[in-house]
């Protein structure tokens, strides 16, 4: 029988027996933790917001005969902004999932909290779009994954690419390709090979900096510069999985 504190997001919920509810945390020490939060959905409950997505706090964990039951909370932050537009709302929800896809139990992954605190609190407290902020979170996140896309060399032949384009995104290679390879893949490629997508030069650009100066540099980031739709395909490509709650994000 262990008792230990951990600080950790709510990721995912479902509600069990009467007044009961099983939480899927985030712990940047621990990773996956479930758990279930007793008579959390009383009216009178002292951890009715606990158990709810987006929940950020200290969490009392009690673990005994491979189970983990939350003892008590002390709630830092519940974004609750968040449930005022339905945009961001959804945003956060996926990125939720997201991040659920990849984590496992008994794994640190501080700098995912970290990209995916910084990101919810923009979504929330914010008015910056919400493309960029997705974009931007799911370019870091392929970085914290492993498979972050390669932006200045060519996949195919090396090839060091420049700043004017034309550029071409490689989903299976990972990365730009210059025109040269995309004229040849095209000759070359079986029926059926995924197409490159072409990208605009401010796009490259746009990566190119994300990567270089982190998070910080989402701010005020025109729409049209991040490329949301490739880097959503891209991510989820590479996980093969399916993502809960990705149909319901806006256009």
């Amino acid at each position: 029988m262990v008792q230990t504190e951990n600080t950790a997001l709510v990721l995912r919920h479902v509600n069990y027996r009467d007044n009961d509810r099983m939480v899927t945390l985030f712990s940047p020490s621990r990773g996956r933790i479930d758990a279930i939060i007793r008579n959390c959905r009383k009216p009178k409950s002292h951890n009715l917001n606990a158990g709810e997505l987006f929940a950020l706090g200290d969490y009392m964990l009690y673990e005994a005969g491979g189970h983990i039951t939350v003892t008590s909370v002390h709630l830092i932050e519940t974004f609750y902004t968040l449930r005022q537009d339905y945009e961001r709302l959804t945003c956060g929800t996926y990125l939720l999932s997201l991040t659920e896809a990849v984590l496992e139990p008994e794994q640190e992954r501080q700098e995912l909290f970290m990209l995916l605190l910084h990101t919810l609190s923009r979504l929330a407290f914010s008015d910056q779009p919400w493309r960029p902020l997705m974009a931007g979170f799911l370019l870091h996140f392929a970085g914290c994954e492993g498979f972050k896309p390669r932006l200045n060399h060519c996949v195919l032949c090396g090839q060091r690419m420049g700043e004017d384009g034309p550029f071409f995104f490689d989903m299976e290679e990972g990365g730009l390709c210059c025109e040269e390879c995309h004229e040849r893949r095209k000759r070359t490629a079986p029926p059926g090979t995924p197409k490159q997508e072409l990208l605009a030069p401010q796009e490259v650009r746009w990566m190119r900096q994300m990567l270089q100066a982190g998070s910080s540099s989402w701010v005020d980031t025109p729409e049209s510069y991040a490329p949301f739709r490739l880097l959503r395909k891209y991510v989820e490509g590479r996980l093969g999985r399916r993502i809960r709650s990705a149909a319901l994000l806006p256009d």
